[in-house]
């Protein structure tokens, strides 16, 4: 290659640099001739046509590459590029990796996740449909895959606490519980000493991170109680009954003495319903926008649609007082406690109740549901607590009886069951999720400063919120709520703009409240009774059956007389003659069977029948 001249050393003349720059560029041959005129091995010869069979020939393998237009770099073939990935990694430092490649995940970790059953064989079908069989197929594999390598990451996973032998865990503490978990896990218990204005109702937000309660004393506040961040906090100046949050911590419903109450998170009052007055108990149907209230003196039962402010419907229970009301989150009916020891199931479709079950001997004084709608706990005036099966025929499963009737009760996310007696908090836990709770022995038992008056389990935390004369107390409960939680539904740590999205879509998905009963299923369902009967009056209101016979099909004739038009003329023409068909031969049976109807049945003749014209 040629050098440009220093500056001030052997500069050539102007002349010089016009030819230079005028200078045609060299070809690879020139360069080599140059080369060989310099002592190096000759290249090849100018001459093209007449040494040609002298010329370096490109090489037969189809695996070389081209040569790139862009680029001058040396392309090698696939098979050595696999083998120079196959190498052990090395990094900045030199070390080399101790396990290459990705890492192993095993088969039973990958089945978990795997949709696709591969023991089967795909059908012996067309090319192109295995082919996709057999794509899909792989990119199922590879999913399982990441799914299984990622479920590592997920560190959250239901626990309980496990004694050492023969040690019984009712009898840990919650001091010992907060001293053996982590520091995050120890801020979520906390007592609220509130003997002012108490005993307290309350309720957690539907995403578990928000805190409301309300004292008989009438005050009511509203917090953020994994930070202790208070967001309002108000006196009503009048009893407080019962609290409850709306679809989101945006809204609050407090019953108090007279009215039904709605409130906003900063403690402002929006709504006065005075079509609800002395309610006792509220409860919340998200998936509905119901909220269900019980009027203790009229006895009735209100459903009030929150979306649109109406009320759906007002129901008379005829069973007096109504202290005792709960929700079944599976399909949204309502369950009533009385005092004859019945617990009544109710929807606002209905002016009677699905089903009347007879529990306890005496008055009714809590009843919980679980969230799978699977198993009923009910407590009366006995002193038994007993465990209906919901699926069946209402059978109770098991009994027990204690020492004071349980006031309140809750069942957690994962089946824990919670009952408040008298200032004790009993727990009790089954073996899985799907099983009812065993009433042998408590899981965990803790002692408060005051009497019971309210149970709520948080979602998605192993915590208990138990409102008493005292204040409000947090327990941690280990196993009690789900791990983990679904984002685009119930998210703790949404934004104001993911809340309001959600509310969009949450009223647009909005199921009608005629909707409710005792099985869900039965809605996919197809009602055949209804179906058959709509057939009939269809049969006696047109004279004839048009599905008993196949629809006529007119032939397509030539010389444009097969237009459509002229189709659907000749279909018609057919119609109307079957339909005259079917008329005619209804008023020719007409009259015979008005003349039986007509002439009077005798159980014998007479013998004056001979002068009757």
């Amino acid at each position: 290659m040629e050098t440009a001249p220093k500056q001030g050393r052997d500069v050539p003349p102007k002349k010089d640099r016009l030819q230079a720059k005028k200078k045609k560029p060299r070809r690879y041959w020139e360069e080599e001739a140059t080369l060989t005129a310099a002592g190096a091995s000759p290249g090849p010869p100018r001459n093209k046509k007449r040494n040609r069979e002298l010329r370096p020939q490109r090489p037969k393998n189809t695996n070389i590459a081209k040569k790139s237009r862009i680029s001058r770099k040396p392309q090698l073939p696939r098979k050595h590029r696999e083998r120079r990935n196959t190498e052990p990694q090395r990094s900045v430092s030199g070390a080399q990796d101790p396990f290459p490649g990705p890492a192993p995940v095993p088969v039973e970790v990958a089945r978990k996740f795997r949709r696709i059953d591969k023991s089967k064989k795909l059908p012996h079908s067309k090319s192109k449909t295995r082919n996709r069989l057999e794509v899909a197929e792989a990119e199922e594999e590879e999913i399982s895959i990441k799914a299984a390598r990622s479920e590592l990451l997920l560190a959250e996973e239901p626990g309980f606490l496990e004694g050492e032998d023969g040690e019984d865990t009712a009898k840990i503490r919650q001091a010992d519980i907060v001293e053996a978990v982590d520091i995050a896990s120890a801020a979520k218990h906390f007592d609220l000493n509130l003997r002012q204005f108490g005993p307290y109702r309350l309720n957690y937000s539907p995403t578990g991170r928000h805190l409301a309660f309300g004292g008989r004393r009438g005050h009511v506040a509203t917090l953020d109680w994994v930070t202790k961040r208070l967001m309002c906090e108000i006196n009503v100046m009048e009893a407080v009954r019962d609290i409850r949050f709306l679809h989101s911590e945006a809204l609050l419903a407090v019953a108090q003495n007279r009215w039904l109450h709605i409130y906003d998170n900063q403690g402002i009052e929006l709504h006065c319903i005075r079509r609800c007055d002395r309610v006792t108990r509220l409860e919340f149907l998200p998936f509905h926008f119901l909220l269900a209230t019980a009027v203790s003196e009229t006895g009735f039962l209100t459903y009030l649609d929150v979306s649109v402010g109406k009320i759906v419907a007002a129901l008379n229970a005829r069973a007096g007082r109504l202290d005792v009301m709960t929700k079944n989150p599976y399909n949204a009916v309502i369950h009533l406690g009385h005092s004859n020891g019945t617990v009544s199931l109710w929807s606002p479709a209905m002016k009677e109740p699905l089903a009347k079950i007879l529990c306890h001997r005496g008055g009714v004084r809590a009843v919980a549901v679980d969230s799978a709608g699977t198993y009923m706990a009910t407590s009366g005036l006995d002193h038994q607590l007993k465990i209906f099966d919901l699926r069946g025929m209402f059978q109770p499963l098991s009994a027990r009886t204690l020492p004071q009737g349980a006031g309140h009760l809750a069942f957690s996310q994962r089946g824990l069951l919670a009952a408040g007696i008298g200032d004790v908090v009993n727990i009790w836990a089954g073996q899985g999720k799907a099983s009812p709770p065993s009433l042998e022995q408590p899981y965990l038992t803790h002692r408060l400063s005051g009497h019971v008056h309210g149970l709520h389990f948080c979602p998605f935390e192993d915590v208990l919120g138990v409102g008493h004369n005292g204040g409000i107390t947090s327990m941690l409960v280990p196993g009690a709520a789900e791990p983990t939680f679904a984002g685009l539904a119930s998210n703790p740590y949404r934004s104001q703009k993911q809340r309001q999205e959600w509310e969009v879509k949450a009223l647009l998905e909005k199921v009608p409240a005629e909707l409710i009963c005792l099985d869900p299923r039965a809605l996919a369902e197809v009602d055949v009774i209804s179906l058959e009967q709509e057939k009939k009056e269809r049969i006696e209101r047109l004279g004839y059956d048009p599905e008993a016979k196949a629809p006529f099909q007119p032939k397509p004739k030539r010389k444009g007389r097969s237009s459509t038009a002229s189709l659907v003329k000749r279909k018609r023409k057919v119609m109307d003659e079957e339909h005259r068909d079917k008329v005619r031969q209804s008023l020719e049976l007409q009259p015979q069977k008005q003349e039986k109807k007509a002439k009077p049945l005798r159980a014998r003749p007479s013998a004056l029948d001979r002068f009757v014209c």
